[in-house]
């Protein structure tokens, strides 16, 4: 356990950010299954509307570092690839 008052208060700021991440994270994946869902059914018009849907809240995610800007990318392509292919 953190002894001195200087890290009590950063294991008290970790716990916050982890939770705020953890939010975040979980927030990103939804959207992108949404999308992957609608792909797999086949409805091309609802996975371009989450797929705009989406968009918002992976560029959030990679600004805010929770996850690398190369994997933001990476989702936007991928999901628009299989859009197009449809």
């Amino acid at each position: 356990m953190a002894n001195s008052a200087q890290a009590r208060k950063r294991a008290r700021q970790a716990e916050t950010h982890r939770q705020l991440n953890a939010g975040q994270r979980t927030t990103f994946r939804t959207a992108v299954k949404k999308v992957v869902y609608a792909i797999e059914a086949g409805d091309k018009e609802k996975a371009e509307t989450l797929y705009k849907d989406a968009i918002p809240v992976i560029d959030k995610t990679s600004g805010k570092g929770l996850i690398s800007a190369n994997k933001g990318a990476r989702h936007k392509s991928r999901l628009n690839t299989r859009i197009h292919a449809m």
